[in-house]
């Protein structure tokens, strides 16, 4: 993979382009060509999020660490992992419960947060990804395209950069989805300066935990996320490479424990491939689905319902022996 800009332009229209596309991620140029038709490549400037995250995770050796900031970037992982995985994932994806105008947005701009794009465009990409999986044209398939491009490479090509709103017609209804998937870059950006905030104030009116500003920033801002970044991602490639299959579904889907565990039961991914209009993930009471036990509660007090179960008849297919 080279490092290049797609399309190949001067140095002022490729910037034009960049920023345009940074301020609003449904920007393209009048004389751009179709994404569609652009090669799968890494794109040099597709990458400056990732690197941003990454290198700003080195500041914590300088920032230092203390059990209070540990615990916030811990907590804000689990909240925003619950957003991306109970609302992205299991509800903008799936639809496999409803709720109300209010909380679905609510909890689209707390996974915007997450710095993993909008919710209409990470939707619209998973949609593709359970019809084409581990085909040819499955733009993160590690069987097709390799473990490293199926983990992060993809999302650094402008071919995958635009929004398929053809894939989602039930959600580009709703203007405000729109309007945070098209600018998704002002959530991530008030997250960051509610984070710098809250560590001022811990400094100037908690001295006894003994937090700086910077170090609560950079603890719950780049480490928490990007260790919940790829999280996520291990979903997309180390899910379809390594672990069992307790169903025979036509892609190579894997179920494992481990990422149940760092995903909050987004690990039983082969149970999620065989049915995926269900709530639930962990089909078993002992595979832990803490996303489940999430939405089960906000069911309980009203803010979500008609929850989707597992038939009878698929958990009887499964095959403990594998």
């Amino acid at each position: 993979m080279s490092f290049s800009p797609s399309p190949k332009k001067g140095p002022l229209q490729t910037l034009f382009r960049v920023v345009g596309q940074w301020l609003d991620s449904d920007f393209r140029r009048d004389d751009a060509p179709d994404p569609a038709t652009l090669p799968e490549k890494l794109n040099w400037e597709r990458t400056i999020p990732f690197i941003f995250l990454h290198l700003g995770c080195l500041l914590g050796f300088w920032v230092g660490i203390n059990w209070t900031v540990v615990i916030a970037a811990a907590l804000l992982y689990l909240i925003r992992m619950f957003a991306i995985t109970g609302f992205y994932h299991r509800y903008f994806s799936h639809r496999s419960f409803k709720t109300s105008r209010p909380v679905q947005f609510l909890f689209a701009a707390l996974g915007n947060s997450s710095m993993q794009r909008g919710p209409l465009w990470w939707a619209a990409n998973h949609r593709h990804h359970h019809k084409h999986s581990d085909e040819e044209v499955d733009m993160h398939s590690p069987v097709v395209h390799g473990f490293a491009w199926s983990h992060i490479g993809w999302l650094t090509s402008m071919k995958n950069f635009p929004t398929p709103y053809q894939h989602i017609p039930d959600l580009k209804k709703f203007p405000e989805l729109v309007f945070l998937n098209r600018f998704d870059q002002i959530v991530p950006a008030l997250y960051g300066l509610l984070m710098l905030a809250i560590g001022a104030a811990l400094e100037a009116y908690l001295p006894s935990l003994g937090v700086t500003m910077g170090q609560f920033f950079v603890w719950t801002f780049f480490i928490s996320t990007t260790v919940l970044l790829h999280g996520t991602l291990f979903i997309n490639s180390l899910a379809h490479v390594w672990g069992k299959r307790r169903y025979e579904t036509e892609d190579d889907s894997r179920n494992s424990a481990l990422l149940a565990l760092i995903t909050l039961g987004e690990g039983w991914h082969n149970n999620h491939h065989r049915y995926p209009h269900s709530t639930r993930q962990g089909f078993r009471w002992w595979e832990f689905d803490p996303t489940y036990y999430g939405l089960k509660l906000l069911s309980k007090i009203g803010l979500i319902w008609d929850l989707r179960p597992v038939p009878e008849k698929v958990k009887d297919e499964a095959n403990f022996a594998s």
